[in-house]
């Protein structure tokens, strides 16, 4: 594959809606090239380093790099408004409670843009979350699994299956096949 075209498949999933389906291939195919530009930077600073601060300026060059794209310089809009919308749901996801007025200075936004900005990325992205106008803070849901029940559900029925699967080479040995 061409390595430029990493630009171009990057710029689809982030203005994608259903980006979730494409992500974690994009993701790989991004840690296996050597191609690099801000675009392709921007994902990685998101979903491989969960930099922030690189995101927002790889950010404002993807808009330089953007307009100078013939290919996708119509998509400059989406592109910004995407990545925004990534870039505030990821750090959502990360922290439980962020102050409207520091999520606004990371969007370069106004405060009261910002609060509408978060209100519709709660209602996009189904965000268990609660704005608090009066102390101007985003109150995350803390309704998460703890992280060594996920692991007793996910290996509950391990040693049925174990046992299952020794019974049944038992009786290959026993008959003889």
């Amino acid at each position: 594959m061409c390595p430029h075209i990493l630009r171009y498949i990057t710029t689809a999933v982030v203005i994608s809606k259903r980006r979730r389906d494409g992500i974690k291939e994009l993701i790989k195919v991004l840690q296996q090239e050597s191609y690099k530009d801000p675009i392709t930077e921007f994902v990685e600073s998101l979903y491989v380093n969960f930099d922030f601060d690189e995101a927002q300026a790889k950010l404002k060059e993807c808009k330089t790099v953007i307009e100078n794209d013939f290919f996708i310089v119509g998509c400059l809009e989406e592109f910004t408004e995407n990545a925004r919308l990534i870039i505030s749901e990821i750090f959502c996801r990360i922290h439980q409670r962020i102050e409207i007025d520091m999520l606004a200075d990371n969007l370069n936004m106004e405060p009261a843009e910002a609060e509408k900005w978060v209100v519709n990325m709660i209602r996009l992205a189904h965000l268990d979350a609660k704005i608090d106008s009066k102390n101007g803070y985003v109150v995350m849901g803390g309704t998460s699994v703890p992280v060594y029940q996920k692991l007793i559900d996910k290996t509950k029925d391990l040693h049925l299956k174990a046992n299952s699967c020794c019974q049944k080479i038992d009786k290959k040995l026993t008959l003889g096949i």
